[in-house]
């Protein structure tokens, strides 16, 4: 498949597959990571200031053949940021890194140590009336956090980045955001490669002759959620990139879903306190 036959289709702007690129701190090798993905087809990815590789991810837009209008690129602020001018003085870091005047979105990391509802996001309302950022979205936060985030704002967030996957299914993170129309995305949607140790899961990938990866990308994006997985390799990227070409049965979607475990494999010890 090449990239002139098919791209991500879209929710809002926003591709339902992204490059996810956490943990990918070689500069050079996370710039050839995002340049691979965009020359195939890729138009959104996803980093955050404490990957430590904005720089490589700008490098990567830079040399893929691909205008930056083109492409759909988030970050995040840390945890430690979040005062109002941290929250302008480091966006602007990021956007110098990135190579970027705008930012497609902007997250709040987590809703931890220096977040304040109202001053944070203020804040953040000012970067998008300054044209910094077009959309502001939050990360990890529970519906109770998302509620007091639309108080503030006076509107829901364009989106909430949390872990989905398989074996950390959300349904009441995936009701709330249908109810009040908000975005879902996915990250670590493989359940850091341990959704290629569940037997239904591989079952289902044996039956299509794909990759547990494709089908679990798959299940998300029938479950309305947009994915970032990470991916270094071009071998991966490609195999993640061909998920969107999977439609998994009514029946095989229901497997999945009668998977009854929870297992987070992201809790860091400021995770809001209902992640016990």
């Amino acid at each position: 498949m090449s990239q002139q036959e098919h791209f991500a289709p879209e929710t809002k702007g926003m591709p339902v597959l992204g490059l996810g690129t956490w943990q990918n701190k070689d500069l050079d090798q996370c710039a050839d990571s995002v340049e691979a993905a965009l020359n195939l087809g890729y138009r959104h990815v996803d980093t955050a200031q404490i990957y430590r590789n904005e720089k490589g991810v700008g490098e990567g837009i830079a040399a893929a053949k691909v205008d930056r209008e083109d492409v759909f690129l988030a970050t995040k602020v840390w945890i430690d940021q979040l005062d109002p001018a941290s929250v302008h003085q480091s966006t602007q870091e990021s956007l110098d890194k990135l190579d970027t005047d705008f930012l497609d979105l902007l997250y709040v990391h987590w809703p931890a140590r220096a977040y304040q509802a109202d001053e944070t996001l203020h804040a953040f309302g000012e970067l998008r009336a300054e044209g910094k950022i077009d959309r502001i979205g939050v990360s990890n936060f529970e519906p109770r956090h998302v509620e007091e985030a639309a108080e503030v704002l006076g509107e829901y967030p364009f989106a909430n980045q949390v872990e989905i996957h398989p074996l950390l299914q959300q349904e009441e993170l995936r009701a709330h955001a249908e109810e009040h129309d908000y975005e879902l995305v996915a990250y670590s949607p493989l359940a850091r490669g341990k959704v290629f140790d569940v037997p239904v899961i591989s079952e289902i990938a044996e039956s299509h002759g794909v990759s547990e990866a494709q089908v679990s990308l798959a299940w998300l994006r029938e479950k309305g959620v947009t994915t970032i997985p990470k991916a270094t390799s071009t071998a991966h990227i490609e195999d993640n990139f061909e998920s969107l070409s999977l439609d998994l049965h009514v029946d095989e979607i229901a497997a999945i879903d009668d998977i009854d475990t929870t297992d987070r494999r992201v809790h860091p010890d400021f995770a809001p306190d209902a992640w016990g």
